[in-house]
């Protein structure tokens, strides 16, 4: 559900939205999503400053206090 949403939210805001893949690794304590990008689109997911990937952050630390599971989100690019 959580990687559903990065993804979508990915394509709506990248320029390549056919390369966003998304890659959910789980572990004991932390889930770690890892968002593949173009090249080209990891400036606009980050933001200035980090802003765009910091709300991205603010809205999963939500989900983290549904389910008590901690998430981390890392954008590589392709």
């Amino acid at each position: 559900m959580i990687a559903d949403f990065v993804a979508q939210f990915a394509r709506l805001i990248a320029s390549n939205p056919d390369d966003i893949r998304v890659e959910v690794q789980e572990g004991d304590e932390i889930t770690e999503i890892v968002l593949y990008a173009n090249q080209a689109d990891i400036g606009k997911l980050i933001g200035k400053s980090g802003k765009m990937i910091g709300a991205i952050k603010t809205v999963i630390s939500g989900c983290k206090a549904k389910d008590g599971v901690s998430y981390r989100i890392n954008v590589e690019p392709i």
